[in-house]
């Protein structure tokens, strides 16, 4: 039961090491294999026609970083 034991875990640590190493050499950003619900084109995932406060604040951070970038690359 132990030698089970001890195979499984070092098993799992050879595929977690691997996945690691494969993340830091190709530095690529994980991501599911179907695209989520973006391949679908939905642009998030509840279906109520206000967004939440939370989504707010990422929007207005995003249009604030955007006008920045515009702001910078006029001058």
């Amino acid at each position: 039961m132990l030698t089970v034991f001890v195979a499984s875990f070092i098993l799992f640590l050879l595929i977690i090491g691997g996945m690691s190493l494969g993340y830091v050499f190709k530095r690529k950003s994980l991501q599911g294999s179907c695209g989520g619900i973006t391949a679908l084109g939905m642009d998030k995932v509840c279906d109520c026609p206000e967004p939440c406060d939370a989504r707010k604040k990422r929007l207005a951070k995003e249009a604030l970083r955007r006008e920045q970038l515009e702001k910078h690359r006029i001058l």
